[in-house]
């Protein structure tokens, strides 16, 4: 999933996340490199939905990997209606966002486009294609690797994409997939096969006898490559395994990292999804050294603003599904931001979101929103230009030059004017990733000419 363009904001992820059918997604990346400058001091602006998702991405010039999705406060820029984004407002940016690949058409252009013109996104409106085509950076839904994976693979990324929310498009290459990792408290590794395990001497028998398989080199190349991913699954296991098991409450649990997120623990254990997936981002930031590797994109995810039905209650708009979604993401995201700072890396982190597309500025009849169009993204970080929007938000009027819509409905289906491969390629080079290998990156950036840099970093 991944957030959008402007009209509504939906469900939320971290880098790139599959959901399942009818629930919508939203992703945030976190891109670290360098001395990030502080932006966007939190002016109050109308919020409207969410829909989908979370990425991590982050570098440091002296080798220290940095990222995570970082928000003290947030609030956002939408297509109407107003909700809270919970307790704390974001450095972030606004932009109205959301067509891979081509230049935006017009509204012209669009109704009079067949239904395969490549004016018109594969699969607009539909969920699974839409959310494909933000996480791979292409305009075709059947693609097989993301771009996050890609970027990681050109800078030669020590690890792959690290997900805290399952398996995603976006951090998949040709060769490898994400490292999904559970959330606190669960074991990563190989059951009956872990520490206090191996005091009982079958289980420790075991551990020797597949350790003799693995461990010596195989005589063919395909032999040597199956064994290589055993031996890597168990060092990483050994490595990543204390920091993915310990929960706020447990013994030697980092004081920075709980004070920082101390809002949303309760007996010992963070108390929403979203919150626990960065806290996870957190922990695996500070003990970046164990981690390995100067620059790491992670990913989380949260769903649910599809909202069809009971977006608001009718009469307070202020409470509902939507709202009380954005409230978990945004107290999360400003628990993970005020973890930052007290790691002393909250200028070394940038986050944005992602997601499908936007909704109906129109309510339906079920005091909900029906699919749409364009959204709004939020970029949070240090090095963010904020403070303002970026890309032409629309003119909100049903019907008018920016809705999509038939003309019998006119629900409120903005055209979005600026491509997921220039936000990509804005991010990405300010990451790190050379100006040459972008487009190795992003295949259909070279169809934007020099206007590759929204300039929001």
């Amino acid at each position: 999933g991944q957030l959008q363009q402007s009209g509504h904001l939906g469900a939320v992820d971290g880098l790139v996340f599959e959901q399942a059918p009818g629930h919508e997604v939203e992703t945030v990346a976190v891109l670290g490199e360098g001395p990030f400058r502080r932006a966007w001091e939190g002016v109050e602006q109308p919020v409207h939905e969410l829909e989908q998702g979370q990425v991590g991405v982050s570098r440091s010039p002296s080798d220290e990997m940095e990222a995570v999705v970082t928000a003290e406060h947030m609030q956002s820029l939408f297509g109407s209606g107003h909700h809270p984004l919970a307790a704390k407002r974001a450095r972030e940016f606004d932009l109205s966002l959301g067509r891979p690949g081509l230049a935006s058409p017009t509204k012209a252009q669009y109704q009079a486009a067949p239904s395969n013109s490549p004016l018109r996104p594969d699969g607009l409106f539909s969920h699974s294609d839409q959310q494909i085509l933000w996480e791979s950076g292409t305009t075709d839904s059947l693609s097989r690797t993301g771009w996050g994976g890609r970027a990681s693979q050109q800078i030669g990324a020590t690890n792959p994409v690290i997900s805290v929310g399952g398996t995603a498009r976006f951090g998949t290459t040709a060769l490898t997939a994400p490292l999904v990792l559970p959330g606190p408290g669960a074991t990563f590794g190989a059951y009956g096969l872990q520490g206090a395990d191996l005091n009982w001497a079958p289980n420790a028998a075991r551990k020797a006898a597949i350790d003799a398989m693995y461990n010596p080199t195989q005589e063919t190349a395909l032999a040597e490559a199956y064994a290589k991913i055993h031996r890597d699954a168990f060092s990483a296991s050994a490595r990543l395994g204390p920091i993915v098991k310990m929960q706020p409450g447990d013994a030697g649990a980092s004081a920075a990292i709980n004070a920082g997120f101390a809002p949303l623990i309760a007996n010992g254990k963070v108390n929403t999804g979203i919150g626990q997936q960065l806290y996870q981002i957190a922990k695996l930031i500070e003990a970046r050294a164990t981690v390995q590797g100067s620059r790491q994109i992670f990913f989380a995810q949260i769903g649910g603003f599809d909202t069809h039905a009971d977006q608001v209650i009718t009469g307070t708009p202020g409470q509902g599904a939507h709202a009380r979604l954005l409230k978990q993401l945004g107290d999360a995201m400003a628990a993970f931001y005020a973890t930052m700072n007290q790691l002393g890396l909250g200028s070394s982190v940038t986050a944005f979101t992602q997601s499908d597309f936007g909704r109906t500025f129109k309510p339906n009849s079920s005091t909900g929103t029906d699919h749409a169009w364009g959204n709004n993204h939020l970029v949070i970080g240090g090095a963010v230009k904020g403070g303002k929007s970026y890309g032409v938000y629309p003119d909100l009027v049903q019907g008018g030059a920016n809705d999509v819509s038939n003309s019998s409905t006119s629900e409120g289906r903005w055209i979005p004017t600026t491509s997921v491969d220039q936000y990509a390629a804005t991010l990405l080079r300010w990451w790190g990733v050379p100006d040459g290998q972008l487009n190795l990156v992003l295949p259909n950036l070279a169809n934007f000419g020099a206007a590759r840099n929204v300039g929001f970093v």
